[in-house]
């Protein structure tokens, strides 16, 4: 395998047990690998994706002349469950497929991964986890279910729990997408795409700040008005599958490191229990994981950083080659706590 050129592949989970209790049935996770796992196992690094993303999403952290360097490190990008490239709602077997897809959880997503690694990398160490967004939350759950198994964390605009203002930002996107008609009850014989576009243009307005919008910064993107970003938005929206995007909303949504049989549903206990040396880094002028919620979260865990990114991109302060002065400040903290 090329080192610095990333491979696609499909890690078979077969029948997936759920928190929910349900069963996913023949499941499967895609995920992208770059590099190669050395002779002592210590060389792996995951990158989870985020909301709305795949692993294409992520490319621009990765590369040879960063710290993200596919020739030194194993390096992989496991897709959520429900993306629409690991086993979704658009593509699932036939009794779980569309409106049938079972909930899954964060914690879900986490113990696919476990077995990713344990099945494909040698039950590797995690020599970092980092994340934007959900990517985040996952390298948290990562952090505090397998403390023995994760060395370094980086959590880019996350926190470990959706906190209630987020939840309420989420069903407001959720009610957009689902009152188009043509939704019904997620078993559409065709993409409600009036709902599509008006969950773009309101998830739109919260995934930036204020000032991004104020000071034109979205002409560094190359739109010359706020249309053209909304329009852009809604295109990008009209590509995915709404079973997908509200699948993994819930995902999002449900969101809590301490929701499982080991935490009992206590969050400092979960932060307490991680002991990885944890960089976390929101954006000040994030609206849905905020810097004050995110501050308090770093008091918990022993071995935190708070580095809050100093930003008027909103939460797309985060996002991997969106702003470049803020990708290139993510990657340089990035490579201190690599090299720490």
């Amino acid at each position: 395998m090329q080192q610095n050129q990333g491979i696609e592949k499909r890690f078979e989970l077969e029948d997936l047990p759920l928190q929910s209790g349900s069963t996913l049935r023949g499941a499967w996770l895609s995920y992208l690998q770059y590099g190669e796992l050395n002779n002592s196992s210590d060389n792996l690094i995951v990158l989870p994706t985020y909301y709305g993303g795949t692993h294409h999403g992520v490319t621009p952290l990765i590369g040879a002349h960063g710290p993200l360097n596919p020739i030194k490190y194993c390096i992989i990008v496991p897709n959520l469950i429900g993306n629409g490239c690991s086993v979704s709602p658009s593509n699932a077997g036939h009794q779980q497929a569309a409106g049938n897809f079972p909930q899954v959880t964060l914690h879900d997503n986490v113990v696919a991964q476990k077995k990713l690694i344990e099945c494909m990398f040698n039950d590797a160490d995690i020599k970092l986890i980092i994340g934007w967004s959900m990517g985040g939350m996952q390298a948290l759950q990562w952090g505090c279910l397998f403390p023995h198994k994760v060395h370094r964390i980086m959590s880019v605009c996350a926190t470990a729990r959706c906190w209630p203002h987020n939840q309420v930002f989420l069903e407001g996107v959720k009610a957009a997408l689902t009152c188009d008609p043509t939704w019904n009850n997620g078993f559409y014989r065709q993409q409600p795409t009036a709902g599509l576009k008006a969950f773009a243009r309101v998830y739109a307005g919260w995934a930036y700040s204020q000032a991004f919008f104020r000071d034109g910064l979205y002409k560094k993107l190359g739109f010359n008005s706020i249309e053209a970003l909304l329009q852009f938005w809604e295109e990008d929206h009209l590509g995915q599958d709404a079973n997908n995007l509200l699948t993994v909303l819930e995902t999002w949504k449900s969101a809590d490191i301490s929701n499982n049989p080991v935490f009992k549903g206590n969050l400092t206990a979960a932060l307490n229990a991680i002991t990885a040396r944890t960089l976390i880094m929101p954006a000040t002028t994030d609206l849905y994981f905020t810097e004050h919620d995110a501050a308090w979260e770093a008091e918990q865990i022993p071995h935190a950083e708070f580095r809050p990114l100093v930003s008027d991109w909103g939460h797309c302060a985060g996002a991997p080659g969106r702003s470049l002065r803020d990708t290139a400040r993510i990657l340089a903290a990035c490579a201190e706590l690599l090299d720490s």
